[in-house]
């Protein structure tokens, strides 16, 4: 199968430059040729017998100059590209990602060579971000391990002395229970996004009424919304759907449970399922504190939290999970949001 031109190679098969230099090159030879034929000639018929010698060391000498011609030639338009790739490559294997290719055309242009060269640094600059989200990862991940057991070990040191009172010691009790709980979630969430940035096969898919399983989850954190006044609204359609439910379940407990956080007291929440050609379309919407559109880009990098106000309440993994699953199952995800005006998460997914 015939490959396609890349679009991005903008100079020609034969440049006016290199017609130029083979014309040059042809006329000199063929021009001494000339005149060793010539000079043969004119000497007379004795000269003759040496003209197929001569003609032979000069074809010699010629062949001999083109082979190093063509060698100058591939060495610098070849050999030392490749060279300093090379370089560039055992540098990114040493975990070296800052290392980029610099062109070697000067007028701006580019060949299969220059083209190649940006490959490569766009690949050294994507190799070097992922290198700074693990390293960031790990370094979060530590953290956020590190702040609970913290927690944990204070007090239960506290609950050592015997010398404090019942109300101190339930207190004590019920912080190392609340850092155990918020503990136990990160090391949940961690497995469950592995599980799903490892999975290769997609879990089996059966019909069922995505309506009544958005009911089950609402009523779920029934407990929540009313202990802050929320006002929870629901218009809900029938719709069926064919996906893996728990992945799914996995959405919109993590969108609920963030509405629900986010959202200030006596605030109001609505949750909304339509069928619209041919897709199902959730929408949650919550009358909190919104974001900006900055904070809207990364709200769905692994443990960013934009509120900082909320830090206490979550581990940063929600929405990270949400869009894995969603990136999964094929479908969409759109955030709308204004700081002071709420937030809404809108779904599309294939009925």
């Amino acid at each position: 199968m015939r490959q396609k031109r890349d679009k991005r190679i903008n100079t020609s098969f034969i440049s006016i430059k290199d017609f130029v230099g083979i014309l040059l090159a042809l006329m000199i030879i063929n021009g001494c040729y000339i005149i060793i034929y010539l000079s043969f000639v004119d000497k007379g018929n004795g000269a003759i017998n040496y003209i197929a010698p001569a003609m032979l060391g000069y074809l010699g000498v010629m062949t001999l100059f083109l082979c190093i011609l063509t060698g100058i030639v591939r060495r610098y338009s070849f050999s030392r590209p490749m060279r300093r790739l090379g370089q560039a490559a055992r540098r990114i294997a040493q975990g070296d990602f800052s290392v980029r290719v610099a062109p070697l055309r000067k007028d701006g242009k580019k060949d299969y060579i220059e083209v190649m060269f940006d490959d490569f640094n766009k690949m050294a600059e994507e190799l070097s971000s992922i290198e700074t989200l693990k390293n960031d990862f790990v370094a979060n991940v530590s953290h956020e391990i590190k702040t609970p057991l913290s927690v944990i070990q204070s007090y239960a040191m506290a609950l050592q002395n015997n010398s404090i009172s019942e109300e101190h010691r339930s207190e004590y009790t019920k912080t190392i229970v609340t850092a155990s709980q918020k503990l136990s979630e990160l090391v949940t969430n961690i497995l469950k996004l592995n599980k799903l940035e490892n999975q290769e096969i997609i879990p089996a898919s059966s019909p069922y009424d995505l309506s009544e399983q958005l009911r089950c989850c609402a009523v779920a954190f029934e407990d929540l919304w009313e202990n802050k006044g929320i006002s929870f609204s629901a218009d809900l359609d029938e719709v069926i759907v064919s996906y893996d439910e728990s992945m799914l379940e996995l959405v919109w407990n993590n969108l609920l449970s963030n509405a629900i956080k986010f959202t200030e007291q006596r605030g109001s929440i609505s949750l909304k399922l339509k069928k619209e050609n041919g897709f199902a379309v959730v929408s949650i919407t919550d009358s909190g504190v919104g974001m900006d559109e900055d904070t809207a880009k990364h709200i769905f990098d692994k443990f960013y939290q934009g509120d900082i106000s909320h830090l206490q309440q979550g581990n940063g993994l929600g929405l990270t999970l949400v869009m894995k699953v969603i990136e999964i199952i094929k479908g969409e995800i759109a955030v709308d949001s204004k700081p002071g005006y709420g937030t809404t998460f809108t779904i599309r997914l294939k009925a």
